[in-house]
């Protein structure tokens, strides 16, 4: 297989030492590559398919190291740690509040996009709000006007 001189193998090899797992694999792709042995050859070693060998290859021919990395995004956060703490002063302010406060995944999501241009999905965002120490069940709210002693007397006559 061609491959593009980037590195050295003595340099390619000291970093997959370092590396971890996947990225490590890819590293000994083009290790493989580099010394000369075919696709096929590199996908019985490594225990990969011929053309995810070959696309790993391409990347580092065309970007070097970066192209080896994993570009599927992952657990990495999205905001700032500066954000994070705009949102939880927003859901604190407005927890109280029946008309503005956030009640529902969806809500949050929304205002999240608008304020920060980011856009999570709910899974997202119940995993942020898990971390930051809230809980994304909470009681439905009570009515601003409701009449607490009314509802009261009829429990007691009902």
């Amino acid at each position: 297989m061609h491959t593009v001189s980037h590195h050295t193998l003595d340099e390619l090899r000291r970093i997959r030492r370092r590396s971890n797992g996947g990225m490590r694999d890819r590293l000994q792709m083009v290790i493989l590559a580099m010394e000369g042995q075919t696709a096929p050859q590199i996908a019985q070693a490594v225990g990969s398919s011929r053309r995810t060998v070959q696309d790993w290859v391409y990347s580092y021919n065309a970007w070097g190291l970066e192209g080896l990395q994993d570009g599927r995004g992952g657990n990495r956060r999205h905001l700032t740690n500066a954000q994070e703490q705009q949102i939880c002063e927003y859901l604190n302010r407005t927890a109280a509040d029946p008309h503005q406060g956030v009640r529902r995944g969806e809500d949050l999501r929304q205002w999240i996009q608008q304020q920060f241009g980011v856009l999570y999905t709910l899974t997202g965002i119940y995993d942020m709000l898990r971390r930051l120490g809230y809980s994304w069940l909470m009681p439905r709210p009570r009515h601003a006007q409701a009449n607490l002693a009314a509802q009261e007397q009829f429990k007691k006559n009902a």
